[in-house]
C-alpha cells in the first residue's frame, strides 16, 4: 500500500466533499479513491470517514488523522521543492532592504558580486534608516543592524558584527588639541548623528574600564546620515561618531584621524532578515546564502585594516 499517496487521496476527497469530485481531480476513478480510503482505513484499524449514498462525513479519528496528513504533506511537497529548487537558477527581481550607510558600503558591492555569479537576478535596493516591514512592504531580504532582535516572527541570519570609531580632522586637531581620555570630550564640539541605531543624548563607549557613558549636551550639529557626518567632520565642525565603513575611506585619504582610539562604539549585529524558510525562492536563499559567504570576512578585514592608520 502507497501510505503517502493514500493520505493525499483521503486529503482530496474531504476537500472535494464527494469520491467523484475527488477522482475527477486526481485524473483517476471513482473505484481508485473508495479503495484508497477502505485500505487506509484497514491500514489504521479506523474508520475515517462515515458514507452516505449524498454525502461524506469526517469521524472524530478523520478529523484528527486529516490534520496530520495536512502537515505531512506539506513538508513532503517542501522536501520535493527545495530538492528541485537546488538545481533551479536564480531568476527574477529581488527586493532588498538595508540601513542606509551600512548598504552603501557593503550591500551595493555585495549586489554587484552576486549579480556576476547570477546574471538573471534584477536586484531592488532601497537605503533607508527605519526597519521596514517586510510582508506588508514587500521586500524579500533587509540587512539590519541591532544589539538584539525584537522576536518578529521573520528568519533571521547573523553576518557578522560593526562599530564606530570617534573621528576629527587633522585641522580640528591642531587648533584644538585631540582628547586623550573622555572626559576631555566636554571640552570639545561633539557633532550629534541622530540614527535609530544612536542615542541622541550620550555616547557610549566600550574600552578599558568596560562599558562608559558621556552625556552629550546640546549640538551645533546634527544629521541623520553617515555620510554627511563624515563632510561635517572633514570641514572641522567638531569630533563626530562614524561607523568604520564611513570612517575608512577619510583615514585612508588622510582627511580623518581617529580620536580615542582605545575606544569603540556602539558595537551592532548584521543580520538578514527574510519573511520565511518554508519555499523558500531561490533567488533570496542564494542572496542570503551570498552574505552568509563572503560578508563576514568583508567585515572582519575592515575592522583589521584600521590598525593600519596612526591615531591621536
Amino acid at each position: 500500500m502507497d501510505t503517502l499517496q493514500n493520505m493525499r487521496v483521503f486529503v482530496r476527497v474531504v476537500e472535494a466533499g464527494s469520491f467523484t469530485a475527488a477522482a475527477q481531480h486526481l485524473n483517476t476513478t471513482t473505484a481508485y479513491a473508495s479503495r484508497a480510503i477502505s485500505d487506509l482505513e484497514a491500514h489504521l484499524r479506523t474508520r475515517l470517514l462515515n458514507r452516505t449514498t449524498r454525502r461524506i462525513a469526517l469521524t472524530e479519528a478523520g478529523e484528527r488523522y486529516l490534520q496530520r496528513c495536512e502537515q505531512i504533506l506539506a513538508y513532503v511537497d517542501q522536501a520535493e521543492a527545495e530538492a528541485g529548487d537546488a538545481h533551479a537558477r536564480p531568476s527574477g527581481k529581488l527586493k532588498v532592504h538595508s540601513m542606509t550607510s551600512f548598504g552603501q558600503h557593503y550591500i551595493v558591492p555585495m549586489i554587484s558580486r552576486y549579480q556576476q555569479r547570477h546574471p538573471s537576478v534584477q536586484v531592488d535596493l532601497t537605503l533607508a534608516q527605519r526597519v521596514p516591514d517586510l510582508l506588508d512592504e514587500g521586500y524579500d531580504v533587509s540587512v539590519v543592524l541591532a544589539s538584539d532582535l525584537p522576536d518578529s516572527g521573520l528568519v533571521s541570519a547573523r553576518l557578522g558584527s560593526v562599530y564606530s570609531i570617534a573621528c576629527a580632522s587633522p585641522a580640528y586637531i591642531e587648533q584644538h588639541g585631540a582628547p586623550h581620555v573622555l572626559s576631555d570630550l566636554v571640552r570639545h564640539t561633539c557633532l550629534h548623528l541622530m540614527t535609530p541605531v544612536f542615542p541622541a543624548d550620550r555616547w557610549v563607549f566600550d574600552g578599558p574600564n568596560g562599558q562608559e557613558t558621556v552625556s552629550l549636551g546640546p549640538s551645533t550639529f546634527t544629521v541623520n546620515v553617515a555620510e554627511a557626518m563624515v563632510v561635517a567632520i572633514r570641514e572641522s565642525m567638531g569630533i563626530g561618531v562614524l561607523p568604520t565603513s564611513s570612517a575608512l575611506p577619510g583615514l585612508r585619504a588622510g582627511t580623518l584621524v581617529r580620536v580615542l582610539p582605545q575606544y569603540t562604539m556602539q558595537e551592532l549585529n548584521v543580520y538578514a532578515l527574510y519573511p520565511s524558510r518554508q519555499y523558500l525562492d531561490a533567488k533570496i536563499r542564494t542572496w542570503v546564502e551570498f552574505l552568509r559567504e563572503a560578508l563576514p570576512d568583508t567585515l572582519a578585514a575592515d575592522a583589521e585594516s584600521l590598525k593600519e592608520f596612526v591615531v591621536i
